[in-house]
């Protein structure tokens, strides 16, 4: 059974950091591409970064420079550091893997205020 459990998020004000961190079992973690999508209130959840099975990133224009994902194949976790957060950043983030279907963590709010 696959699992995919988030930690990390909160509030914080514009400028400061937060850590996701996404924890898989039952795949073989080292073999998939996970990825970081987030929905905002009202909008579509949109893809935020992805890193592939060898470690290759991506990321959307908007958080490029800003956020970094990264992950530990040893700990089965990826982790989604966001420094410099801006108010357009506050949404809902989802971690995701795509096995023999697609599985979502349960969700981790993100909310960036002042």
């Amino acid at each position: 059974q696959v699992r995919l459990v988030q930690s990390g998020g909160g509030s914080v004000q514009p400028g400061e950091s937060l850590r996701l961190t996404c924890v898989a079992s039952g795949i073989n973690f080292k073999l998939y591409g996970i990825a970081w999508y987030r929905q905002a209130p009202g909008k579509e959840r949109e893809l935020v970064a992805y890193i592939s099975s060898s470690g290759d990133t991506n990321y959307t224009e908007s958080v490029r420079g800003r956020f970094t994902i990264s992950r530990n194949n040893v700990w089965t976790r990826v982790n989604l550091q966001m420094n410099d957060l801006k108010f357009e950043d506050t949404a809902v983030y989802y971690c995701n893997v795509r096995a023999n279907r697609v599985f979502w963590g349960q969700g981790t709010q993100v909310t960036v205020s002042s």
